[in-house]
């Protein structure tokens, strides 16, 4: 008997990205969850087009949203994808999990599996600069994954069996433009510096070595490590707007937080 595949996406206004996403499981995925956040846009009305169950809860973050999918809706399938609805799969990404799953055997204890974020950014791919290959653990058996209880960088994580590693990537590629991935951003870094000042950002020895650092500065160091060392500018003019943003305003736009909370405090 053949695995079945339910995908389980978090929305909040996202009509620019998700018909895109949606597309790209037709075939491969026998259930479609949208778990939204009120969107304000046509997100559901596309959902609805690709036959998606829908279901709406106010947000807090990525980690409490997916939790609670899982704990909450009525999956019937073998597996469960994690997937944004600015992400998509390849055809080479679709067809490997199509026939990888197939070939699995009742006794092999492969629980979930790992595959490459291939990040668009400005239309250009974004290959340098440390950020490809990052590899995330997306599929995996139902009741054998959960996410971890974080604000930011949450992970699935498996609780038991095995994960192997998937040749093809899966895209992460946003429509809603800079705008919106400022404001975002902005977001993540509140997040994030609630996190470090509640001591839970520091697990992992790159983020542990990073936080010993000395604030502001750790920023341009990372941006340079980024750019330079890692060849970031090897991605043009989009490249040299995301490192920037992303290894530098960003990080420094979380020192700034973490900062300014400590300073209420005195």
């Amino acid at each position: 008997m053949k695995s079945s595949i339910a995908v389980i996406v978090l929305t909040y206004n996202e009509e620019l990205n998700l018909e895109k996403c949606l597309k790209s499981i037709a075939g491969l995925a026998r259930e479609i969850f949208v778990v939204d956040s009120y969107s304000t846009d046509k997100t559901l009305e596309i959902a609805k087009r690709y036959s998606a169950r829908i279901y709406q809860r106010e947000f807090k973050n990525q980690a409490d949203q997916f939790n609670w999918a899982l704990d909450n809706l009525d999956i019937k399938s073998d597996w469960i994808f994690r997937l944004d609805a600015d992400e998509y799969l390849t055809p080479e990404l679709q067809k490997e999990i199509r026939n990888v799953l197939n070939n699995l055997t009742s006794s092999d204890d492969v629980s979930g599996f790992y595959m490459k974020r291939r990040v668009y950014f400005m239309g250009r791919w974004i290959r340098h600069g440390g950020y490809y290959p990052v590899w995330f653990l997306r599929l995996f058996r139902k009741n054998l994954g959960r996410s971890e209880e974080r604000e930011m960088d949450e992970h699935v994580i498996l609780n038991r069996g095995r994960a192997e590693y998937l040749e093809n990537d899966f895209v992460d590629e946003n429509k809603n433009g800079l705008k919106a991935w400022i404001a975002k951003h902005r977001n993540y870094a509140l997040r994030e510096a609630r996190e470090v000042l509640a001591g839970n950002y520091g697990s992992g020895e790159k983020r542990s070595f990073y936080y010993k650092l000395p604030p502001f500065f750790r920023a341009l160091l990372y941006w340079k490590y980024r750019y330079f060392i890692k060849l970031g500018f090897l991605d043009g003019i989009p490249g040299l707007v995301f490192h920037f943003l992303h290894g530098f305003w960003y990080r420094f736009l979380v020192d700034v937080k973490i900062y300014e909370s400590r300073i209420k405090k005195l």
